[in-house]
């Protein structure tokens, strides 16, 4: 998993690691001891540290803690047999948050829900009206694409390659955490810059490389697991006929491939002349090589590894 763009982390690491995870207890969306200790042992402040190197402290607390809603939630919804009906009955409690602030008073039981609430004042507080319903916007997709992913998992069904690449960028998460990019810069990205043709075109393929290399890092993990036909290394073990290591060098071709998009795009958007683009592209280019630094030392996927199967990821030229 080569990466021309530079691999940083915060001066801030372990600071955030702890502060984070008491943010964790306290939201009671994990409450068992033991996977309280697994969350404590993966070292989720570092992901932070790693992707958002150059944010502030406040900035960075805001952006890991919302990672961290991430995993809960993938942990507790989408990683287990939990059936899709089920998770869009959950759906009110978040999409009703995002939209709307409770009444002063008014009980939030749901902890996800208490916790989403939180993230999303401190979202309003730190940025403008058009960069909180851009992370609404992506989050709600993210939600709606869980059910997707659940139906899957229901129904037996491995997706299409297709409708796999297509809806791995919704199931990911990964338009939820580049929305708070520009926050964590401090350099807002104008509604006409985020909407410019190049700046989607350099998001989508950023997006592809961070959950196409999370689908790597994670199949031994999810392998023998309920979500395992929800992987990019069994679609194309099943729709396009080939052995485990032939689909994992054919990942390898692909997200080489969006690296380069991604150089050549960087170019074209540095002759804009904005600092808010550049210092967006440049956050994309940190989330790339910090999720697979963060991957490779966190017990989160490191566990998993021992005792599998020798697969060795595959780059371009590999067959």
């Amino acid at each position: 998993m080569s990466s021309p763009f530079p691999s940083l982390v915060s001066p801030y690491a372990e600071q955030i690691d702890a502060e984070t995870f008491s943010w964790l207890v306290a939201s009671r969306m994990i409450v068992d001891p033991a996977e309280l200790d697994r969350y404590r042992e993966a070292g989720y402040g570092w992901l932070g540290a790693r992707t958002y190197p150059y944010a502030a402290h406040d900035m960075l607390r805001l952006v890991t803690d919302w990672c961290v809603w991430l995993f809960a939630f993938d942990d507790a919804f989408c990683e287990c047999d939990r059936r899709a009906a089920e998770i869009a009955r959950a759906l009110p409690q978040l999409l009703a948050v995002l939209d709307e602030d409770p009444a002063p008073g008014a009980p939030v039981d749901n902890p996800f829900a208490r916790a989403m609430l939180d993230i999303k004042g401190r979202v309003r507080a730190a940025g403008s009206p058009d960069q909180l319903d851009r992370w609404r916007t992506v989050t709600k997709d993210y939600l709606f694409a869980q059910v997707w992913e659940a139906a899957n998992r229901e129904d037996a069904v491995v997706p299409t390659v297709g409708d796999y690449i297509f809806m791995r960028r919704r199931t990911g998460a990964m338009l939820t955490v580049f929305a708070l990019i520009d926050l964590a810069t401090g350099r807002p990205l104008t509604p006409d810059e985020w909407r410019q043709a190049d700046l989607a075109a350099i998001t989508e393929s950023a997006n592809d490389v961070v959950v196409w290399d999370n689908d790597l890092l994670s199949y031994a993990k999810e392998r023998r697991g309920v979500n395992a036909r929800n992987n990019l290394v069994n679609v194309l073990a099943r729709h396009r006929h080939r052995s485990i290591q032939e689909s994992m060098n054919q990942i390898g071709r692909m997200r080489d491939a969006a690296v380069t998009r991604m150089v050549a795009l960087r170019a074209v958007l540095e002759a804009l002349g904005s600092p808010a683009v550049s210092a967006y592209v440049r956050g994309l280019e940190h989330w790339i090589s910090g999720s697979v630094a963060y991957s490779l030392t966190s017990s989160r996927y490191t566990k998993a590894w021992q005792g599998a199967m020798p697969v060795c990821v595959g780059h371009a030229g590999t067959n």
